[in-house]
């Protein structure tokens, strides 16, 4: 999608993603991010901290902002593994897209006589209802924000982990310093950059770039991995560095159509390693982690954790 449809689009969504919205919500995610640690710690060890933490916490966030009903979890987040697995075939992924599309098509329906606090209720009530937006429109921008909205974030909180555990100086740091926080969230989304698979373009007209020249016409792929750990943007560009200052990363895109809930990502990933690294200080990697390269968003199967 391009302007000026693109600029419609993100417009209306705006204001539920912006940094003051997103901080108001604060307290809603610390308690589901309790709820979901509770749960891990009463359960039997070694635990998976993928499906007992990682994906519990975004799922319960994007569907209390959606107004989505959380105990249907399971459903959408089958069918968003089913749409960003590249082992799904055609039909499989073509399938998950129709059954969430008409999921969110029925809960919109819905809000049309019964309207709620969230973004779908917003949707339907000032933009479907006016004519700004039809139902299809409503249901495409819906399913784009559930999927989107669990899949990757759940991806980083669960390599975020991983990641500092295999580092234990930087947990050490952290554990120590809990505002270094801030800084190591954005060294987390620079170093483990999940979203691997660029998204096709096609120049519209010859453009040198580094000094190459890519023709009209000719297709381009921009790799977020590569340019995140471009040796010329950043030194040593492989290693882990909390104190780093990873601001100019480009995890989620960049210019119009970088993510539109980057301030929601941060605070869910903020709030989840906080409270997981300070409440649990002997948390440490068991045996059995498995990683899932058929995924377009980088990320975790299993994550096996003791402490």
């Amino acid at each position: 999608m391009d302007p000026p449809e693109h600029d419609r689009i993100r417009r209306m969504l705006s204001r539920d993603f912006m940094v003051k919205s997103i901080d108001a919500l604060r307290p809603r995610i610390q308690k589901i991010v309790d709820a979901a640690l509770a749960d891990l710690l009463a359960g039997p060890q070694p635990a998976d901290l993928v499906q007992n933490f990682a994906l519990p916490i975004p799922s319960a966030v994007i569907a209390r902002l959606l107004g989505v009903p959380y105990q249907d979890h399971d459903f959408f987040q089958t069918n968003g593994r089913r749409m960003l697995t590249r082992s799904s075939t055609l039909e499989q992924s073509a399938q998950a897209v129709v059954d969430l599309r008409e999921y969110i098509g029925e809960l919109a329906r819905r809000r049309r006589e019964k309207p709620g606090d969230d973004v779908l209720s917003r949707l339907v009530v000032e933009r479907e209802l006016t004519g700004e937006l039809d139902h299809e429109d409503v249901k495409s921008t819906g399913l784009l924000l559930l999927v989107a909205g669990h899949e990757t974030t759940a991806n980083m909180i669960a390599l975020s982990v991983a990641a500092l555990l295999r580092h234990p100086d930087q947990m050490a740091a952290l554990r120590a310093d809990p505002s270094l926080l801030t800084g190591a969230v954005e060294e987390l989304l620079r170093f483990l950059s999940v979203v691997h698979s660029g998204v096709p373009r096609v120049a519209l007209e010859d453009v040198e770039i580094a000094g190459v020249t890519i023709r009209e016409d000719e297709g381009v792929i921009a790799s977020i991995p590569a340019a995140n750990w471009d040796p010329a943007q950043f030194a040593s560009p492989g290693e882990l560095d909390i104190l780093r200052d990873a601001r100019r990363h480009v995890a989620f895109g960049f210019g119009i159509h970088q993510c539109l809930g980057q301030p929601l990502a941060r605070a869910e990933l903020e709030i989840a390693l906080r409270t997981l690294l300070l409440r649990v200080p002997g948390l440490r990697l068991a045996d059995g982690a498995e990683f899932a390269p058929e995924k377009a968003v980088y990320g975790l199967h299993r994550l096996p954790v003791v402490w």
